[in-house]
Formats: structure tokens, C-alpha cells, sequence
């Protein structure tokens, strides 16, 4: 148990110095392209803050594209910030295309952050479908014995007086030898003055 405890202690000893030296490196870019004050702090914690989104996604086992990409975005600018500050760069020189990535690394991060934080991942998504499926079928079926629900009773028929079927043939007639063509449904209402239900049942005797 000892043992194991003092390999924890070194392992997280290691990775705090590391993150130290980098948030340093990250931290001297910032100032060197004239980013001073608290946004040259600001700048190695969004580096960093990207890196363990994207490498938590990684983890999680979803979105893995999306994740790997962003990682390698942010470790991209964690280490060629390290790299840059090793006697590579001249830090009172720095050179016009530093300067514009520097500068365009917050809306970078800010896409990115947002992108791994709320993109939904496919095994809770799957999870809740797996829940949605389980609570329906837990859902007790109907009793056998219930009756089944009775079809809608039929519509009532329309009585027509025989008198007012015989004028719509006169009028169906004189339709159909100024038009050439069968009156419809609506046109005999139309001329008739009767309600739909009426016309309807009227048409069925034509």
C-alpha cells in the first residue's frame, strides 16, 4: 500500500512540474506577441482546458473523430509553444504569423470547448433509447377478456324529396348539354341551395 502510494505521489509530482513548465512556455508566447497582463495567463489555461475536454471525449469512447482532432489541436499549441521558447524563436522578434495565431487562438478554443461540451454523446444516446424501450415494455398488455372498441356508427341517411331529385336531373341536363361534361357534387349544391349532406345524398341518385 505504501508502495503503491509513493508511486502515485511521484507520478503526480512529474505531471505538476510538466504542467508548470508548459503553462509557463504557453504563458511567454502570449507575452511575446503582446498579449499582456491577464491574458497572457488566460492563454495557457485554454490551451490546457482544450487538451483534457478533447482527451476526456477520447475516453469516453464517443465522437472519437471529433475528440482526436481537437486534441491535436491543442497539443499542437502546448507543444510548439514549449518548442518555440527552447532558443528557436527570438523572443523579442516575433514574427507576424505568430502573432496572428496567438491572436485567433481564443475564438479556436472557444469552437472547440463548445463543440466536446455539448455535442451529445452516442452511448447516452443510446442508453435513454435502451430506458425508452425497457418502460414500454414494461407497460402491462390489455386483459384478454377486454372488449374490443365498437367501429363509429354509420353516418345517418338523408332523406330527398322525390321532387327535388326530379329537378336535379333537370338541372344535372342543362349541365351537361351547356357543358358537355357530368355536374359535380358542388355545383349541384351551389344551384340547388341544398347543404352538402343533401347534395351529396341527391348526386348518389342522379
Amino acid at each position: 500500500m505504501r508502495a503503491h502510494l509513493a508511486r502515485v505521489d511521484a507520478v503526480l509530482v512529474q505531471a505538476l512540474i510538466a504542467a508548470a513548465l508548459s503553462f509557463a512556455h504557453i504563458h511567454d508566447i502570449a507575452m511575446a506577441t503582446g498579449q499582456d497582463g491577464w491574458k497572457a495567463w488566460a492563454y495557457p489555461i485554454s490551451v490546457d482546458l482544450l487538451l483534457v475536454a478533447a482527451w476526456r471525449r477520447l475516453r469516453s469512447g464517443t465522437a472519437k473523430a471529433a475528440a482526436w482532432c481537437w486534441f491535436v489541436i491543442a497539443l499542437t499549441a502546448s507543444l510548439g509553444a514549449n518548442v518555440a521558447t527552447a532558443g528557436l524563436l527570438d523572443m523579442t522578434d516575433v514574427p507576424t504569423w505568430l502573432r496572428i495565431l496567438v491572436a485567433g487562438w481564443p475564438a479556436v478554443a472557444f469552437l472547440g470547448g463548445t463543440l466536446l461540451a455539448h455535442s451529445a454523446p452516442k452511448a447516452a444516446a443510446d442508453e435513454m433509447g435502451t430506458e425508452l424501450v425497457e418502460d414500454q415494455e414494461d407497460e402491462p398488455e390489455a386483459a384478454p377478456d377486454q372488449p374490443a372498441s365498437e367501429p363509429p356508427p354509420p353516418p345517418p341517411t338523408v332523406s330527398v324529396p322525390v321532387a327535388l331529385v326530379d329537378h336535379a336531373r333537370k338541372v344535372a341536363a342543362e349541365h351537361h348539354t351547356r357543358t358537355g361534361t357530368p355536374i359535380d357534387t358542388s355545383t349541384l349544391r351551389a344551384r340547388l341551395g341544398v347543404p352538402a349532406a343533401m347534395a351529396e345524398a341527391i348526386a348518389a341518385q342522379l
